[in-house]
Formats: C-alpha cells, structure tokens, sequence
C-alpha cells in the first residue's frame, strides 16, 4: 500500500517537535512494498501518525492518503472494509482481552492471512506455544506482546503498522518476532512502519524517519 504525507500536522502537537521531525510537515511518498523506521521518543506522535492511518485520528491539518486516495474522506463502511482485509495495526496498549485465554484473542480476527504460517508454527516460532490456553491476565506483559502480534500477522493486509511492538522483549525474542514479521510482510508483498523508542530492530528497513 503506497503511502503519501502532506504537510500532515496533528493537532495540538508542540512547535519543536515540528521543527524536528522529519514527518510532521513535510512531503512524503512511501511507495508499495517498503519497510520503515519510525523512531522518536515518547510524545512525539508516533502513535497518533499511526492511528491516523488506520483511520481513528482526523485531528490534523495537511493531509494523508493511503493509495491515492485521502485517509480524511473515508466513510466508517469504507474503513470497516480496510481493516478487515487490507491494513493491521498492532497496538502499544495491545488491546486484548485479559479473560479470554492466548488462543482465544488470537482467533478474534474477522478475515484470517492466507499467506500466514499455520498459527501452531507462529506459535513455536515465538516461544508461545506452552501458553495458548492461559488467560491473558496471567501473561507477562512481553508475552501479552507476542500474542498481540500473532493475531496482528493472523490478518490480512497491504499496510502492517506496529506501534512499538518489542518495548518488553529481550533480544532472543526480538529476533525471533522479526523474523517472523519480515516472513509474512514479504508473502504479502506489504508496507511495514514499525515504531520505536530509538533502537533499530534486526530488519532490514528501505527507509528511516524521526519524529
């Protein structure tokens, strides 16, 4: 999914931070297909770029489009439609469900990947496989993480937008996790912005952006 800014600028959003970032304010085209950093520290915008994209914030002035056509104009049908099958967000607050068990919040997805790895080899390839039947209550929140992540990569998309999604991963899991994210993203022929505090995961990104 290719991914035009322009000028884009949420509202409210400190004059510093516009001076800079190299997003806020700025032209930008990120074609079809391109992996991307979005590094920055906390506060300054990472996740609102990112939920603007998935459609949750219109608070902006400029303006962002989403295969040439402006994510500002969508009707909620329209964006229904869009992250059903073709844009997956992982959020940093994960948005699970903590009485459900692993398992139970994996399979809470409308449309399911078919260029995914069956969800058994997700699962080992992440080190989860011994805990699919605990309530998420009782995870870590780095295993919560994982699992946030499977049911993000268990959809179908274009666009694979990740909001700071190893902030409680050691390093082994962190490879692990990427690997299986470089896996997927290349099936699908997709676009990935992965959010970050500042440190560069083990993917080879096309293209890095501070906020």
């Amino acid at each position: 999914m290719k991914i035009e800014l322009q000028s884009l600028r949420p509202h409210p959003i400190p004059e510093k931070f516009i001076s800079e970032s190299e997003v806020w304010e700025k032209n930008l085209l990120i074609e079809k297909g391109r992996k991307c950093l979005l590094a920055a520290q906390s506060g300054k915008g990472k996740s609102t770029l990112l939920h603007v994209l998935y459609g949750l914030r219109r608070d902006c002035i400029g303006e962002a489009m989403l295969d040439g056509h402006s994510v500002f104009s969508k009707t909620a049908d329209e964006w229904e439609s869009l992250r059903k099958t073709k844009i997956s967000l992982l959020f940093q607050d994960l948005k699970l469900f903590p009485h459900l068990n692993a398992m139970e919040n994996v399979e809470l997805i409308p449309e399911t990947n078919p260029k995914a790895p069956p969800i058994e080899e997700m699962l080992v390839q992440l080190g989860m496989e011994e805990f699919v039947d605990q309530p998420v209550e009782t995870l870590s929140f780095g295993q919560r993480q994982r699992i946030a992540l499977l049911r993000s990569l268990r959809k179908p998309f274009e666009l694979l937008l990740l909001d700071e999604p190893f902030s409680h991963l050691d390093e082994g899991n962190t490879d692990r996790a990427c690997r299986l994210i470089v896996e997927i993203v290349e099936r699908n022929k997709a676009s990935l912005i992965l959010s970050s505090l500042g440190d560069e995961p083990p993917i080879n990104f096309d293209e890095r952006f501070r906020l």
